[in-house]
């Protein structure tokens, strides 16, 4: 969907990544200022650059300090090319040494909030903003002096250069990080650098993301076939909505149910998803095949492989099905429905094609010998995003709002041998702990909270006055904006009682609820 923005009549904003741990953050804020933005690697020629026809550039920060023997620099040449650029952090001390300014290593460094004060009249970026409000620093260098010709706006009590711009130039930089939530001003000042001083026109919205994609879809697909595996998930979901939109009834779904879901997922896909689009769905029972496939296994890779390996299996029989089916009626199915989204593909090294697929989670690791082109509606979006199309596509908030569950589902919070028996207790425990979330509206607050039965422990309870021999069950609430980092959620006390007085008295073989209370790093948010 790289086309959608050119569509629109202006290139994309290009996010130059100095090894950034937010440049991907700062790729989701341009967009939430309505303009479309791509992250490029930071040895991308200027010609290359040049020749995507960017409405701006925004340099990322780094860990690299701008004198060290290899640090990555800024070809001066960038600043002669008529393209209007913002440096942030590494990117705004690689700016200034490139355009002539001075950075120095003071041997002073600030991490974390910072108090910025307002310089004069605060410039384009900062004007009537408070005079000292907190922004997010983290450096060990310094701008010491702006190039010439750009007016310093912002200082703080260590760094009298924490901000410059040049209007007549669309040139404009800051030491702090706006793209974080912890600098509060932050989306207004990169807000005021593209609209005010790069003058770029904020054209990226939901309607036309909806609109330039379906578009894509029917120019690529025309009037063939598609089939796309369906796993419930938002992702997926999406993906098979736009399609569906594009092309109607050229479209065939697929849902495995591998007996691995959530309480009510399989019923929720067959009843909502298909009255929502009216998409031709076919369900494939393999529960038993699962479970066999499974039984005896405890290590979490195994498991892992196991699942991945016969969704795989499965899903090649399907479409060895549907590709007979559509060949005895003269056609045949010649493209794959993906829900790859654009963190995977900034992740993979902006890779293309199958061979990018996610283990497990739509259709992963698919054999050579299925002849599929793949078609990818959400490659270019991130996961807010994809809810928000979803939303305007007309799917229900149960779905577009859906925590994130893992591909191999269930399996992996079953701590131990995953057995009918077990999946039942795990499936009880977390749907009570999802009803009691949902009636507290705390359903927004929490990216997803993971309940993970340890089936290989048991501890001794009493219940019914009698002393029991029941395993345990851990709550994992955590909170993040895109699952690369995570902080546990602060549930409220009350929230907490009411699941674990429900799961202990409602879920037989469960006599203790736990709860984890690791960020990410060190622990991951799923226990296996």
């Amino acid at each position: 969907m790289s086309g959608t923005a050119s569509s629109q009549g202006q290139g994309p904003v290009l996010v130059v990544d100095y090894g950034a741990q937010y440049a991907q953050l700062i790729a989701r804020r341009v967009r939430e200022a309505q303009v479309y933005s791509e992250v490029v690697p930071h040895d991308t020629s200027v010609a290359d650059i040049a020749r995507r026809d960017p409405a701006a550039i925004v340099l990322s920060g780094g860990p690299s300090s701008v004198y060290a023997d290899g640090a990555p620099q800024v070809d001066p040449e960038l600043f002669n090319a008529g393209i209007p650029v913002f440096g942030i952090c590494y990117g705004f001390q690689a700016m200034t040494s490139a355009l002539g300014g001075t950075v120095e290593h003071t041997g002073i460094r600030e991490y974390g909030r910072t108090e910025l004060d307002i310089t004069g009249d605060g410039g384009t970026l900062h004007a009537e903003l408070p005079g000292h409000h907190p922004v997010w620093m983290s450096h060990g260098d310094s701008v010491s002096k702006a190039p010439e010709g750009f007016a310093v706006t912002a200082g703080t009590k260590d760094t009298p250069v924490a901000a410059f711009e040049s209007v007549e130039r669309r040139l404009a930089g800051v030491q702090y990080h706006p793209e974080v939530v912890h600098s509060p001003h932050g989306q207004e000042v990169l807000r005021r650098f593209l609209h005010e001083i790069a003058g770029v026109r904020p054209q990226w919205t939901t309607a036309s993301i909806v609109d330039d994609t379906v578009a894509a879809i029917r120019e690529q697909i025309g009037d063939r076939r598609a089939i796309c595996a369906l796993s419930g998930g938002v992702d997926s979901a999406v993906a098979a909505a736009l399609v569906h939109r594009a092309i109607g009834d050229q479209l065939t779904c697929v849902f495995v149910d591998h007996g691995l879901l959530r309480s009510g997922e399989r019923a929720q896909v067959e009843r909502d998803f298909v009255a929502a689009t009216g998409v031709r769905l076919v369900t494939i029972d393999a529960v038993g095949r699962f479970l066999d496939a499974l039984s005896g296994v405890t290590d979490p890779e195994e498991k892992r492989k196991i699942i991945g390996r016969e969704f795989i299996r499965v899903f090649e029989q399907a479409a060895r099905d549907l590709q007979a089916e559509a060949g005895a009626a003269g056609e045949q199915i010649d493209f794959l429905v993906q829900g790859t989204l654009y963190p995977d593909v900034v992740e993979s090294g902006g890779g293309t094609g199958a061979a990018n697929i996610k283990s497990h989670h739509n259709v992963g690791g698919l054999p050579d010998d299925l002849q599929f082109e793949l078609v990818e509606p959400l490659r270019a979006l991130f996961k807010d995003e994809v809810r928000r199309v979803g939303l305007e596509l007309g799917l229900p908030e149960t779905i577009v709002h859906r925590q994130p569950f893992p591909g191999p589902g269930l399996g992996i919070r079953i701590i131990g041998e995953v057995t009918a028996e077990r999946l039942a207790t795990l499936r009880a425990a977390d749907s009570i702990a999802r009803e009691e979330l949902t009636a507290a509206g705390l359903d927004r607050d929490i990216w997803q909270c993971p309940v993970v039965l340890l089936a290989d422990v048991r501890s001794v309870g009493v219940q019914g006055d009698g002393r029991t021999y029941g395993h345990p069950v851990v709550l994992r609430p955590v909170s993040s904006e895109d699952a690369m980092t995570a902080d546990w959620t602060r549930l409220p006390y009350d929230v907490l009682e009411r699941i674990s007085t429900r799961i202990t008295n409602e879920v037989s073989d469960v006599n203790r609820v736990t709860l984890d209370v690791t960020s990410k790093p060190p622990g991951t948010i799923e226990w296996e």
